[in-house]
């Protein structure tokens, strides 16, 4: 008789997953990173391309908040996941210079007749995300992109010394190519089209995706100098070819990422056209541990000799004849008050002056919604960003979605795709009525679970990158891992989603004897064995338990939850986060109380609900309980 499915609780897996949900798209990073480790690329590649259409440009730029989560980083250094991830689409994405390529355009759904239409307004990461799952389920996608090019701030934004342009041109062709999408450059909305001419052309949902890719202003004197200008606009004319007024003496205000690409292509751009070595400062209300750019970001631009200038902030930019000669600071008291709000103040009389020809304002960016009529039905909020419902991303009006930056603000590149994937899910469920169902969770009962030998003690790999020297045009400044260095790092992960399961019975002889030889064999000191009149269980907890008691059959065994504090007994009691999988107290359990199992997150089918049946004798499905 098979097994009943095996229930597992939310919450407690997702702490086991700590990864894979931190990434908005639920990248399963600890899958091909341990794939990685093992040789086998091919395979890895899948689990990171499988689910994002944009995981080769995610290998270079992604924010990677899956390494802020990793709990390796609270030992040594977290895996370098993002770079492993370049590594993996280098060698095998339709972008890469290996003849390893694999298309990921296979297994299209017959299509409907007539394929129900859906107007995606901008060509950016939310849109090409959402057209790329939409056209796998059949639908008819048209692109409507305001640029010359798809791409959102991939393409107009990144300086391609992090992301080079060939590599946002082969994704893109890739997601056009995944079935019935058509994209429309030059087409902005406002100026050759509106809402309402969408729905008039037949098109039954329509996505707005159009990003934040307005400069924010400041409002300070001398903003109107000649030599003032935006970082959102200096990035989108490099990338055009056109120039702006750039002097050799920059400062760039603003401690985002957003600034640090400005002064870095800054230097470039002078470097290149002016043959002298320029003077880029970069000048931000924020101490350096708070500065909101990755940490990686602001080493690299002062390895490129940028000078960085924090707790400051502007209070006039100095101009003479019209143009700008200089910029007045102020030191910064607080950015954010005691209600944790954006509220900066400063020091009386810290004035300082810098000299500078040019000012370049890298603070923020905001929407550009005044395509949208009163007759069109979409809320706009106080902020000026779309209003939606949180669960689906549909706005005001019916049938009219929204997501990105301009529903919640400038966020990661990686929330932007995350957005796509849900818009795309709402869609099709509003249009065809079907529900899709939650990820399915396959347990593995693993026979012998072994870690790579010593993998406490092997180094984290820096990511190799380009001479200082040599960083003199546009040429990619990380290098990447090969072969060897990504193997190495590899097997530094911990393989979180492996977790030790106390499950023995006493039919099958299997039932703990109470020896603690896994607590004395444990390196971590992870576990311990106590009796129970040493734990104290709130009412809270009881109450927890008790509804809870289908999750908890092996913990609580044959003991109700309104019995514990009465009874007497012992309890394994075991720290969950100081964990790192090693399996020795499963090998060393003498009556194999102990097993090792490992869960695997499967996509289910867009369809309504089914019982999970048992797979087979070492593997069994099981539904997501305790549900939100």
């Amino acid at each position: 008789m098979d097994p009943p499915p095996k229930l597992v609780d939310r919450d407690w897996l997702n702490t086991n997953f700590p990864c894979m949900m931190a990434c908005p798209v639920h990248t399963n990073a600890g899958r091909y990173v341990a794939l990685i480790a093992e040789g086998r690329f091919e395979e890895a590649y899948r689990y990171a391309r499988d689910p994002n259409p944009l995981a080769a440009s995610c290998g270079r730029v992604c924010s990677h908040p899956c390494e802020t989560a990793c709990r390796r980083g609270q030992i040594d250094r977290p895996i370098a996941i993002r770079a492993l991830k370049r590594f993996l689409t280098d060698r095998h994405a339709t972008t890469s210079q290996y003849p390893g390529a694999i298309s990921s355009i296979s297994h299209l759904p017959p299509t409907r007749k007539p394929s129900p239409k859906i107007a995606i307004v901008g060509g950016g990461p939310v849109g090409l995300s959402a057209a790329h799952d939409l056209a796998l389920m059949g639908y008819s996608i048209t692109i409507f992109e305001a640029a010359p090019v798809a791409g959102g701030m991939l393409s107009m934004g990144v300086p391609s010394y992090r992301l080079p342009r060939h590599i946002i041109d082969a994704e893109v062709s890739e997601i056009l190519a995944t079935g019935d999408i058509t994209l429309r450059v030059n087409q902005a909305a406002g100026r050759d089209f509106n809402v309402a001419d969408l729905r008039a052309q037949g098109f039954e949902a329509v996505l707005i995706a159009v990003g934040a890719q307005r400069g924010t202003a400041l409002s300070i004197p001398g903003v109107e100098l000649v030599g003032v200008h935006k970082g959102i606009d200096f990035l989108c004319s490099v990338h055009a070819g056109t120039q702006l007024s750039i002097g050799g003496k920059v400062i760039i205000i603003g401690g985002g990422d957003v600034a640090m690409d400005v002064a870095r292509t800054v230097a470039r751009e002078v470097l290149r056209h002016r043959c002298f070595a320029p003077e880029v400062h970069i000048a931000c209300l924020e101490q350096r541990r708070e500065m909101p750019a990755s940490h990686e970001e602001i080493e690299a631009a002062e390895d490129e000799g940028i000078t960085l200038h924090p707790g400051l902030g502007p209070k006039q930019i100095l101009g003479r004849e019209g143009k700008v000669v200089g910029l007045t600071t102020l030191k910064t008291k607080w950015v954010f008050d005691a209600q944790g709000r954006f509220n900066p103040a400063f020091h009386e009389d810290s004035e300082r002056q810098f000299a500078c020809d040019t000012v370049i304002i890298a603070i923020g960016q905001s929407t550009q919604l005044e395509f949208l009529q009163p007759e069109d039905g979409v809320e706009v909020s106080s902020r000026g960003l779309i209003v939606v419902n949180p669960e689906n991303l549909m706005t005001t009006a019916p049938a009219v979605f929204a997501g990105g930056d301009c529903v919640f603000g400038p966020r990661l590149l990686i929330d932007a795709i995350g957005d796509g994937k849900r818009a795309a899910v709402s869609i099709d469920e509003y249009l065809s009525g079907r529900h899709h169902a939650e990820p399915i969770i396959e347990v593995e009962i693993l026979k012998r679970h072994e870690m790579p030998p010593h993998f406490m003690s092997i180094r984290h790999e820096p990511i190799p990158v380009l001479p200082i020297e040599q960083r003199t045009d546009n040429s990619e400044v990380e290098v990447g891992y090969d072969e060897a260095t990504a193997q190495a790092e590899a097997s530094r992960c911990l393989r979180c989603w492996i977790n030790t399961v106390f499950e023995g019975n006493e039919a099958d002889g299997s039932r703990c004897t109470l020896c603690g030889g896994c607590v004395d064999v444990c390196p971590e000191d992870c576990l311990q064995l106590v009796s129970l009149d040493r734990i104290e269980f709130a009412p809270g907890t009881i109450e927890a338990l008790r509804s809870n008691s289908q999750l908890l059959g092996v913990e609580l065994d044959d003991v109700a939850a309104d019995e514990l504090g009465v009874i007497t007994g012992s309890v394994m009691i075991k720290d969950e986060t100081r964990c790192i999988r090693c399996g020795l107290c499963a090998q060393r359990c003498p009556v194999t109380t102990i097993t090792m199992e490992a869960y695997h997150m499967v996509p289910a089918e867009p369809v309504q609900s089914v019982p999970f049946q048992a797979v087979g004798v070492a593997t069994r499905s099981a539904a997501w309980a305790a549900r939100k």
